[in-house]
């Protein structure tokens, strides 16, 4: 229990820490800050389905692998918290139809992204 606890924070403490400079470097290319987020939450979402279609051929050491870069790594470099934090604040200024278009956007590119990398990922 503690060692695969520690596989998911030595993931996540990178994770976390790539998707603030990621999302800071876009920032000024894009017009709203979240949709930076919107980039690295789909980037993420694409590498997550990459891993779990890559892990059977990963052999005795695939859930940790899963555990670091996929629980840890992946789960802090794309937030679900920052996902809905950045539509509430949407809704709250008054702009629905950008709440909308963000929210489906992130969904369907994020399922559209991990069915890639799983396909890519079981092809390989």
């Amino acid at each position: 229990m503690i060692k695969n606890l520690l596989l998911v924070v030595l993931g996540a403490v990178p994770g976390a820490w790539l998707r603030f400079r990621l999302v800071n470097y876009f920032e000024p290319m894009l017009p709203r800050k979240h949709w930076s987020t919107l980039g690295v939450n789909v980037g993420a979402s694409f590498a997550l389905g990459l891993l779990v279609g890559l892990a059977p051929g990963c052999g005795p050491g695939a859930a940790q692998m899963l555990l670091l870069l996929g629980t840890g790594f992946l789960g802090s470099l794309s937030t679900f918290s920052t996902f809905i934090a950045e539509i509430f604040l949407l809704l709250q200024a008054d702009e629905p139809r950008e709440a909308a278009l963000l929210c489906a956007a992130s969904v369907v590119l994020g399922l559209l992204a991990v069915a890639a990398g799983l396909a890519l990922g079981a092809a390989l």
